[in-house]
Protein backbone atom coordinates (compact mmCIF):
# COMPACT_ATOMS: atom_id res chain seq x y z
CA UNK A 1 0.00 0.00 0.00
CA UNK A 2 1.56 3.27 -1.17
CA UNK A 3 0.24 6.13 0.99
CA UNK A 4 1.80 8.74 -1.30
CA UNK A 5 -0.05 7.45 -4.37
CA UNK A 6 -3.30 7.19 -2.40
CA UNK A 7 -2.82 10.79 -1.26
CA UNK A 8 -2.29 11.99 -4.83
CA UNK A 9 -5.43 10.22 -5.94
CA UNK A 10 -7.52 11.74 -3.11
CA UNK A 11 -6.21 15.18 -4.08
CA UNK A 12 -7.12 14.49 -7.70
CA UNK A 13 -10.75 13.57 -6.95
CA UNK A 14 -11.11 16.58 -4.60
CA UNK A 15 -9.97 18.97 -7.33
CA UNK A 16 -12.27 17.35 -9.90
CA UNK A 17 -15.13 18.05 -7.51
CA UNK A 18 -13.94 21.69 -7.28
CA UNK A 19 -13.83 21.45 -3.50
CA UNK A 20 -11.43 23.17 -1.13
CA UNK A 21 -9.75 21.06 1.53
CA UNK A 22 -12.18 22.57 4.06
CA UNK A 23 -15.28 21.65 2.01
CA UNK A 24 -13.89 18.19 1.27
CA UNK A 25 -13.25 17.72 5.00
CA UNK A 26 -16.80 18.77 5.86
CA UNK A 27 -18.12 16.26 3.35
CA UNK A 28 -16.48 13.40 5.24
CA UNK A 29 -16.78 14.84 8.75
CA UNK A 30 -13.08 15.47 9.40
CA UNK A 31 -10.79 18.51 9.73
CA UNK A 32 -9.02 20.11 6.80
CA UNK A 33 -5.73 19.20 8.53
CA UNK A 34 -6.71 15.54 8.17
CA UNK A 35 -7.35 16.02 4.45
CA UNK A 36 -3.96 17.74 4.09
CA UNK A 37 -2.25 14.74 5.74
CA UNK A 38 -4.07 12.35 3.39
CA UNK A 39 -2.99 14.27 0.31
CA UNK A 40 0.63 14.54 1.49
CA UNK A 41 0.81 10.79 2.08
CA UNK A 42 1.28 11.17 5.85
CA UNK A 43 -1.91 9.34 6.70
CA UNK A 44 -4.87 7.60 5.05
CA UNK A 45 -8.59 7.92 5.80
CA UNK A 46 -10.40 5.57 8.19
CA UNK A 47 -11.87 2.45 6.64
CA UNK A 48 -15.43 3.81 6.84
CA UNK A 49 -14.40 6.93 4.91
CA UNK A 50 -12.48 4.87 2.34
CA UNK A 51 -15.56 2.72 1.77
CA UNK A 52 -17.66 5.86 1.30
CA UNK A 53 -15.19 7.26 -1.25
CA UNK A 54 -15.09 3.97 -3.15
CA UNK A 55 -18.89 3.84 -3.28
CA UNK A 56 -19.17 7.44 -4.49
CA UNK A 57 -16.50 7.01 -7.18
CA UNK A 58 -17.45 3.47 -8.21
CA UNK A 59 -14.19 1.84 -7.16
CA UNK A 60 -13.11 -1.39 -5.51
CA UNK A 61 -11.56 -0.90 -2.04
CA UNK A 62 -8.66 -3.28 -2.69
CA UNK A 63 -7.79 -1.50 -5.92
CA UNK A 64 -8.01 1.83 -4.11
CA UNK A 65 -5.61 0.76 -1.34
CA UNK A 66 -3.14 -0.90 -3.71
CA UNK A 67 -3.60 1.84 -6.39
CA UNK A 68 -4.22 -0.83 -9.01
CA UNK A 69 -5.83 0.32 -12.29
CA UNK A 70 -6.97 3.58 -10.72
CA UNK A 71 -6.22 5.67 -13.81
CA UNK A 72 -7.78 3.06 -16.06
CA UNK A 73 -10.94 2.96 -13.95
CA UNK A 74 -11.24 6.74 -14.02
CA UNK A 75 -10.80 6.80 -17.79
CA UNK A 76 -13.43 4.09 -18.16
CA UNK A 77 -15.85 6.02 -15.93
CA UNK A 78 -15.32 9.23 -17.91
CA UNK A 79 -15.92 7.38 -21.17
CA UNK A 80 -19.05 5.82 -19.69
CA UNK A 81 -20.38 9.22 -18.64
CA UNK A 82 -19.64 10.62 -22.11
CA UNK A 83 -21.48 7.74 -23.79
CA UNK A 84 -24.47 8.15 -21.46
CA UNK A 85 -24.53 11.89 -22.18
CA UNK A 86 -24.52 11.31 -25.94
CA UNK A 87 -27.30 8.73 -25.63
CA UNK A 88 -29.43 11.15 -23.58
CA UNK A 89 -29.00 13.88 -26.21
CA UNK A 90 -29.99 11.45 -28.97
CA UNK A 91 -33.05 10.32 -26.99
CA UNK A 92 -34.13 13.93 -26.34
CA UNK A 93 -33.71 14.92 -29.99
CA UNK A 94 -35.58 11.81 -31.11
CA UNK A 95 -38.41 12.60 -28.67
CA UNK A 96 -38.63 16.14 -30.00
CA UNK A 97 -38.80 14.87 -33.58
CA UNK A 98 -41.54 12.39 -32.67
CA UNK A 99 -43.47 15.07 -30.79
CA UNK A 100 -43.24 17.49 -33.70
CA UNK A 101 -44.28 14.81 -36.16
CA UNK A 102 -47.42 14.04 -34.15
CA UNK A 103 -48.50 17.64 -33.65
CA UNK A 104 -49.71 19.99 -36.31
CA UNK A 105 -48.38 23.07 -34.49
CA UNK A 106 -44.76 21.95 -34.47
CA UNK A 107 -42.08 24.59 -33.92
CA UNK A 108 -40.02 26.23 -36.62
CA UNK A 109 -36.79 28.13 -36.03
CA UNK A 110 -35.32 31.44 -37.17
CA UNK A 111 -31.83 32.69 -36.38
CA UNK A 112 -31.10 35.80 -34.34
CA UNK A 113 -27.80 37.64 -34.70
CA UNK A 114 -26.34 41.00 -33.77
CA UNK A 115 -26.68 43.85 -36.25
CA UNK A 116 -24.16 45.81 -34.15
CA UNK A 117 -20.59 45.41 -35.39
CA UNK A 118 -19.21 45.62 -31.83
CA UNK A 119 -20.95 42.45 -30.61
CA UNK A 120 -21.41 38.86 -31.75
CA UNK A 121 -23.96 36.41 -30.38
CA UNK A 122 -25.88 33.22 -31.13
CA UNK A 123 -29.66 33.23 -30.87
CA UNK A 124 -32.86 31.79 -32.25
CA UNK A 125 -36.62 32.06 -32.10
CA UNK A 126 -38.61 28.83 -31.96
CA UNK A 127 -42.23 29.48 -32.90
CA UNK A 128 -45.54 28.06 -33.99
CA UNK A 129 -48.96 29.65 -34.62
CA UNK A 130 -49.60 30.32 -30.93
CA UNK A 131 -46.39 31.26 -29.19
CA UNK A 132 -42.64 31.61 -29.45
CA UNK A 133 -39.53 30.97 -27.37
CA UNK A 134 -36.33 33.01 -27.49
CA UNK A 135 -32.79 31.70 -26.91
CA UNK A 136 -29.65 33.88 -26.78
CA UNK A 137 -26.13 32.86 -25.70
CA UNK A 138 -22.41 33.27 -26.43
CA UNK A 139 -22.43 37.06 -26.44
CA UNK A 140 -18.95 38.47 -27.13
CA UNK A 141 -17.62 42.02 -27.37
CA UNK A 142 -15.44 42.74 -30.43
CA UNK A 143 -15.39 46.53 -30.35
CA UNK A 144 -11.84 46.81 -29.05
CA UNK A 145 -10.45 46.39 -25.55
CA UNK A 146 -12.60 47.14 -22.52
CA UNK A 147 -10.45 46.27 -19.53
CA UNK A 148 -12.42 48.37 -17.07
CA UNK A 149 -13.58 46.70 -13.88
CA UNK A 150 -17.27 47.03 -13.06
CA UNK A 151 -19.08 46.51 -9.78
CA UNK A 152 -22.50 46.12 -11.41
CA UNK A 153 -23.57 45.07 -14.90
CA UNK A 154 -27.10 44.57 -16.19
CA UNK A 155 -28.17 43.10 -19.53
CA UNK A 156 -31.85 43.39 -20.52
CA UNK A 157 -33.65 41.88 -23.50
CA UNK A 158 -36.26 44.29 -24.88
CA UNK A 159 -38.91 44.24 -27.57
CA UNK A 160 -39.48 47.62 -29.22
CA UNK A 161 -42.82 48.33 -30.90
CA UNK A 162 -42.94 51.91 -32.13
CA UNK A 163 -42.39 53.94 -28.95
CA UNK A 164 -43.33 51.12 -26.59
CA UNK A 165 -40.39 49.23 -25.09
CA UNK A 166 -41.20 45.96 -23.27
CA UNK A 167 -38.76 44.14 -21.03
CA UNK A 168 -38.69 40.42 -21.84
CA UNK A 169 -35.87 39.11 -19.67
CA UNK A 170 -32.95 40.38 -17.58
CA UNK A 171 -29.53 39.16 -16.45
CA UNK A 172 -27.76 40.95 -13.56
CA UNK A 173 -24.33 40.92 -11.95
CA UNK A 174 -24.19 42.73 -8.60
CA UNK A 175 -21.56 41.18 -6.35
CA UNK A 176 -18.59 42.35 -4.30
CA UNK A 177 -16.03 41.14 -6.83
CA UNK A 178 -15.31 43.57 -9.67
CA UNK A 179 -15.42 42.02 -13.14
CA UNK A 180 -14.73 43.00 -16.74
CA UNK A 181 -17.35 43.20 -19.48
CA UNK A 182 -15.84 40.12 -21.13
CA UNK A 183 -16.18 38.06 -17.94
CA UNK A 184 -19.81 39.14 -17.57
CA UNK A 185 -20.71 38.26 -21.15
CA UNK A 186 -19.45 34.67 -20.74
CA UNK A 187 -22.33 33.87 -18.37
CA UNK A 188 -25.18 35.50 -20.33
CA UNK A 189 -27.74 32.93 -21.40
CA UNK A 190 -31.31 34.01 -22.13
CA UNK A 191 -33.96 31.30 -22.38
CA UNK A 192 -37.48 32.68 -22.60
CA UNK A 193 -40.01 29.86 -22.91
CA UNK A 194 -43.65 30.21 -23.92
CA UNK A 195 -43.40 33.89 -24.81
CA UNK A 196 -46.86 35.23 -25.62
CA UNK A 197 -45.85 36.70 -28.97
CA UNK A 198 -45.82 34.70 -32.17
CA UNK A 199 -42.92 35.03 -34.53
CA UNK A 200 -45.06 36.74 -37.18
CA UNK A 201 -45.37 39.75 -34.89
CA UNK A 202 -41.63 40.40 -34.74
CA UNK A 203 -40.22 42.99 -37.09
CA UNK A 204 -36.66 43.62 -38.18
CA UNK A 205 -34.66 44.96 -35.19
CA UNK A 206 -37.72 44.90 -32.93
CA UNK A 207 -35.64 42.96 -30.40
CA UNK A 208 -32.51 44.36 -28.79
CA UNK A 209 -30.21 43.95 -25.80
CA UNK A 210 -29.16 46.82 -23.55
CA UNK A 211 -26.12 46.54 -21.30
CA UNK A 212 -25.42 49.01 -18.49
CA UNK A 213 -22.04 48.67 -16.75
CA UNK A 214 -21.31 50.66 -13.56
CA UNK A 215 -17.72 51.14 -12.38
CA UNK A 216 -16.47 51.84 -8.85
CA UNK A 217 -16.94 55.59 -9.40
CA UNK A 218 -20.60 55.01 -10.40
CA UNK A 219 -19.85 55.95 -14.00
CA UNK A 220 -22.31 54.09 -16.26
CA UNK A 221 -21.34 52.79 -19.71
CA UNK A 222 -24.28 51.77 -21.92
CA UNK A 223 -24.29 49.44 -24.93
CA UNK A 224 -27.30 48.80 -27.19
CA UNK A 225 -27.28 45.68 -29.36
CA UNK A 226 -30.04 45.46 -32.02
CA UNK A 227 -30.91 41.87 -32.93
CA UNK A 228 -31.31 40.91 -36.55
CA UNK A 229 -33.89 38.27 -37.48
CA UNK A 230 -32.78 36.15 -40.42
CA UNK A 231 -35.58 35.97 -43.00
CA UNK A 232 -39.12 36.58 -41.82
CA UNK A 233 -41.48 34.34 -39.92
CA UNK A 234 -44.13 33.75 -42.55
CA UNK A 235 -45.08 30.09 -42.67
Amino acid sequence: MDQEKIGKFIKEIRKKENLSQQKFAEKYGVTYQAVSKWENGKNIPDLSILKQMCMEYNMNLDDFLETRNIEKKNLTNRKGILVIGILLVVIILFSILIFNHKHENNFEFKTLSSSCENFNLYGSIAYNDNKSSIYISNVTYCGGEDNHLYKKIECVLYEQNNKTKTEISKYNYDKKKMITLEEFLKDINFKVDNYEKTCKVYKENSLHLEIEATDKNNKVTTYKIPLKLKDNCER
